[in-house]
Formats: C-alpha cells, sequence, structure tokens
C-alpha cells in the first residue's frame, strides 16, 4: 500500500483478514464446483456471481479509458459511499466534509457510521470560493464529497478548483459525478492514475436508464480498490445486474440517444418554466433536471399531486427555499407537466 494511504486507513480495516471463497483461490474454470453449497442444477442464477465482476469491470474499462484495476463496483453509489466512510473514518473521531446543499446520503452513510458531518455553505447561487472551502478542512477530515453536478442545484465545478483540492487535501476527495453524462464539463475519471486521493463515482442509474439494477461505478487508485474489496459484501453485485450492465454498457450508444433527447427536453421545459408568472428563478443546470424558485413551491407542490405528478419539494434544504427540483422527461410527460402548470398559472 502507498504510503501516502497507511495514515488513512482505518488501523482495524488495515489488520482484517477478508471473507474468503474456494473460489478466490481458484479463478479457472473447474469442471466442477462442489465448494458454495449450492443447488448443482444448472440455469442462470444457480451459480454465485464473479465477486469482483471482472467481465463487467472489462468492459467498463474499454468504455471509460480507464484500467479494470482501478475500478470498484457497488450496489448503487450509495454502496460506495458507505464502504469508504467505512474504511476511512474512524466513528466519533474522524470527519468528512461536503458542501451544504448536495446530496443527502453522504450525511446519512456518515450518521449511520457515527462519523462527524461538516458542511461548507454554498452561495446563494451553488458555488463556493475555492481559497475559502480549503482554508476550512480541518485534520480530522478524511474524506470530501463533491457533487458535480450538483443535486439538486444542477451547476458543476470546475476541474481546476476539485485538483487545487486534492493537491491541498491529505485524505481523499470523492467527485460524484452521477449526471456528468448530460453536462459540458468534463468528467474527473481522465485524472485517475494521476492523482492518487482522488476518487470519482459514475453510475448507471441516471443517463444509462438501469436505476432498477442498483450499479455504482467507483475510479479509484488499485490501493483503494484493495480496502473497498476487503470490506465490502463478498457477493455484493448480484449476477442478473451483472448481465443487464454488461448488456447496457455494450450497447450504450442506444441510451447516448436518450441523453441527445433528453438534452433537448431540458431546453424546451426551462424555457417554457422561466415564463410563468409564479416562477422567480430557474436555476442554470448541467443534470437531467432543473431547479425552480417559485411563489409558493408547498403549495405547487401539492397541487401537481392532485393532478398525479411527482415532483421534489425542496423548500425545506438550505439555500433551496421555495424551490421545487423537477426531473426532465418525456416529452409526452414534460406535456402534461405543462399542461397542468398552465392550469395552475389561470388559478394564481
Amino acid at each position: 500500500m502507498k504510503d501516502i494511504f497507511k495514515n488513512l486507513v482505518r488501523k482495524n480495516v488495515l489488520a482484517l483478514a477478508p471473507y474468503s471463497s474456494a473460489r478466490d483461490e481458484f479463478t479457472e474454470v473447474a469442471e466442477v464446483y462442489i465448494d458454495a453449497n449450492e443447488n448443482p442444477y444448472n440455469w442462470d442464477y444457480n451459480r454465485y456471481p464473479d465477486p469482483y465482476q471482472q467481465t463487467l469491470k472489462n468492459a467498463i474499462s474499454v468504455w471509460k479509458n480507464v484500467p479494470a484495476e482501478n475500478l470498484f463496483l457497488g450496489n448503487g453509489s450509495d454502496e460506495i459511499i458507505d464502504l469508504l466512510i467505512r474504511g476511512f473514518c474512524e466513528p466519533q473521531q474522524d470527519h468528512i466534509l461536503t458542501l451544504n446543499p448536495s446530496y443527502g446520503m453522504y450525511k446519512v452513510s456518515a450518521d449511520i457510521n457515527h462519523v462527524e458531518v461538516r458542511t461548507f455553505p454554498l452561495d446563494e447561487n451553488f458555488k463556493f470560493d475555492r481559497g475559502e472551502f480549503i482554508k476550512n478542512i480541518k485534520p480530522e477530515d478524511k474524506l470530501i464529497f463533491i457533487c458535480s453536478p450538483n443535486n439538486p442545484s444542477g451547476n458543476t465545478y470546475s476541474n481546476e478548483d476539485i485538483i487545487s483540492i486534492c493537491d491541498r487535501f491529505s485524505g481523499l476527495v470523492v467527485v460524484d459525478e452521477a449526471y456528468i453524462d448530460f453536462a459540458d464539463t468534463q468528467s474527473m475519471v481522465r485524472y485517475i492514475g494521476q492523482i492518487p486521493n482522488l476518487v470519482v463515482m459514475q453510475t448507471l442509474s441516471k443517463a444509462m436508464g438501469a436505476a432498477g439494477i442498483r450499479l455504482g461505478i467507483g475510479f479509484m487508485d488499485v490501493d483503494l480498490v484493495a480496502v473497498l474489496n476487503k470490506i465490502k459484501p463478498p457477493y455484493n453485485i448480484n449476477e442478473a445486474s451483472q448481465k443487464i450492465a454488461l448488456s447496457i454498457v455494450q450497447n450504450r450508444q442506444q441510451k447516448m440517444v436518450q441523453v441527445s433527447e433528453i438534452l433537448n427536453e431540458r431546453i424546451k421545459v426551462t424555457d417554457q418554466i422561466s415564463h410563468y408568472k409564479f416562477v422567480k428563478k430557474v436555476f442554470p443546470t448541467e443534470a437531467n433536471f432543473v431547479l425552480v424558485r417559485v411563489d409558493d413551491a408547498d403549495h405547487l407542490y401539492r397541487y401537481l399531486l392532485s393532478k398525479g405528478i411527482v415532483a421534489r419539494n425542496r423548500n425545506k434544504q438550505f439555500r433551496c427555499e421555495g424551490c421545487i427540483r423537477f426531473t426532465i422527461g418525456t416529452p409526452a410527460e414534460n406535456h402534461v407537466l405543462m399542461q397542468a402548470l398552465n392550469e395552475y398559472q389561470n388559478q394564481y
């Protein structure tokens, strides 16, 4: 393990002997498998899946131009978040640092693991000053989470700012790029292998349209992959999810056509919403959603529910007072939304 990581990993994790199966010891194709107490009668799912998802990782490696050894796959990005906190933060001792507002699971996972969460407030346009952020870092901080494009605001943060934070921070900088396929900003994945304390998370849940299979992708130094492999459940990605994910990755151009359609719809939706008199502000977005400040978010939210339309009320979140978040739907779904908003305005 690289010296820069030895003081980051929890001591008990460093000393941990991970669970090992016979198939960790024998990785060739056997004639007979009688090691794992499986039902021996073959069908698609009678055998345990590959615990390290090597075929799927190889396909993602080609797609993202990152060596397979630098990949860790999680049961959604949420599992990767949890494992990073468990692997590197001593409970009641170490901290994580996040922007505020941002994705709520960083705090939930930290709270579950009894790790203190410190937040750095974004300004009213959901931006932050890099110098002030760096000055705010404390010795107890082990992980920094930066969601870019940010949820719920939809804006991105520059690669230059993130690289500067990596250079000034002795812990891990985790960049959550769940929505990067909808953004003009370049992914930080290309810096994997150059910046050892950088971790980048992506997912098949958004642009790739596979939220139901729960497949998160972590790009990181090989030593960090080894730490997460020690503490993950033995078979964290089931065989069905691996097969579906492999098919999606190998046929990803079909999904990129859908991304183009979503981006076109994003332009239409943001333009139409901006003309309603009850709308105070439409925030710029590089994600597949738009955050909108309105006169009465709670009232509009309840009205949309009465029409069978479920949006996301962000009114009680810091800096999002009076805001509703709208995911960009299909043209038909967006038409239904606009009809409802037209009716709402007529009653306004």
